[in-house]
């Protein structure tokens, strides 16, 4: 979602957008709030920016379920042959042309107190400098009435998969701030993200945790206290404060995923063989993914939530110009862009899917009222606006089977 009015979003650490960057954060409102705007004339193809997260983690159940990921960066710890074995249940597996693996195995690191698991030295000194230092469990990681894993398990009871946002992603929010000699500057820096009236963070509240919120919000916010409390951020301990830090993270989060075998998919895309050899790597390709479908379901990569200022001006349209990916393999978001774009343009991304997008104008905007808590006013719904309030035939008849080549496609996108 946009996010209010406020700083300028390109001051955060870790962006690749300064001093010259394609494009810039603008107040269009008090309504719509900011949006992204282009500085320069950017080609179809051309990356906007790439951006890191102010903060980010894995979701709860994700990591459960033994889908490893650097503590920090969220990059795939396995190897592509080691994840399609998981996901197929069948240890057998050889993939060829595992030299298109970019997995670094000899470079993962772990904490030596908890054990957590990081992708290089370079992401576990940055998780410790930044925020754990005061999440280390140490050795009571497994212990169930450590107050930090009585929250986790709490969270887990209340948010089950698919998952969509973290309590971590808040918790990791506290730490950061009582880790940092410039507290004030990264208050101000999470301050820059949207908020929402108190209506708005009820219905956001309910969406997360459902029909008992209230009471399973109060249970979050006691244990959340338990475990991070501290006096300099007193007021996001409150009833009050606690739902508004809850509804900011579950307005602005951004999904973050991640693949090992979809980063070897795309290798082996780009490999130049001869006719024969290409069209069996493809069959291959096609066939261990129908046959992870089968075993695994739409539960494929590393997934988790991350807070990005620059990416989070950017506002919705249900006919993009622009579209987020993690082409790297870890939390870096690259917004690139689906066609020119004119200097002074709004980059505007799409919060639904592409199938979604097609759907009747009724449809689309049911969705984004039910998950974003606005009704859309791009070209494309107010070209629409006389349409019958009728909705789509895909949303009354089911999503339908999804065809191989849109299978293949949502699971190498990431």
């Amino acid at each position: 979602m946009a996010a209010a009015a406020g700083d300028v979003c390109g001051a955060v650490p870790g962006s690749r957008a300064g001093a010259g960057a394609a494009a810039e954060a603008r107040f269009i409102s008090s309504a719509k709030g900011k949006g992204l705007f282009a500085t320069k004339n950017i080609r179809k193809g051309e990356t906007v920016f790439v951006e890191k997260p102010v903060v980010s983690s894995q979701f709860l159940w994700n990591a459960l379920y033994n889908y490893r990921a650097c503590d920090h960066c969220l990059r795939a710890l396995e190897t592509a042959e080691e994840n399609a074995q998981r996901l197929l249940g069948k240890s057998s597996l050889v993939l060829p042309h595992p030299e298109q693996c970019s997995i670094r195995k000899d470079l993962h690191q772990q904490c030596p107190r908890c054990q957590v698991t990081y992708c290089s030295a370079e992401c576990r000194q940055a998780a410790l400098e930044q925020y754990h230092h005061v999440l280390c469990l140490g050795p009571s990681r497994d212990d169930p009435t450590h107050p930090l894993n009585k929250l986790q398990e709490a969270w887990r009871n209340m948010h089950y998969p698919p998952e969509t946002s973290s309590i971590m992603l808040m918790a990791r929010m506290v730490a950061t701030i009582k880790q940092a000699k410039d507290k004030e500057w990264w208050i101000k820096t999470f301050s820059q993200f949207c908020n929402k009236t108190a209506n708005e963070e009820e219905e956001i509240v309910h969406k997360l945790l459902g029909d008992k919120f209230k009471g399973q919000l109060e249970l979050l916010r006691l244990l959340f206290t338990e475990a991070l409390y501290d006096e300099h951020l007193s007021r996001w301990f409150s009833p009050e404060g606690f739902r508004s830090l809850f509804a900011l993270v579950g307005t602005n989060g951004q999904g973050i995923g991640t693949s090992s075998l979809s980063q070897w998919v795309h290798a082996c895309d780009a490999l130049d063989l001869p006719m024969l050899q290409r069209e069996e790597l493809d069959a291959f390709i096609d066939q261990l993914y129908k046959d992870i479908e089968k075993e695994s379901g739409e539960f494929l990569n590393c997934e988790g939530s991350g807070l990005y200022v620059l990416q989070s001006c950017c506002n919705h349209s249900c006919i993009p110009n622009a579209e987020t990916s993690f082409p790297e393999n870890n939390f870096l978001l690259h917004l690139t862009a689906l066609e020119d774009i004119e200097a002074g343009e709004e980059i505007c991304i799409s919060y639904l899917d592409c199938c979604q997008r097609e759907r009747s104008r009724h449809s689309r905007n049911k969705i984004l009222r039910e998950n974003y808590l606005f009704t859309c006013s791009c070209p494309k719904c107010l070209a629409q606006a006389d349409d019958a309030d009728v909705t789509s035939d895909e949303e009354e008849e089911g999503e339908g089977e999804t065809d191989d080549a849109e299978l293949e496609d949502e699971m190498t996108d990431v």
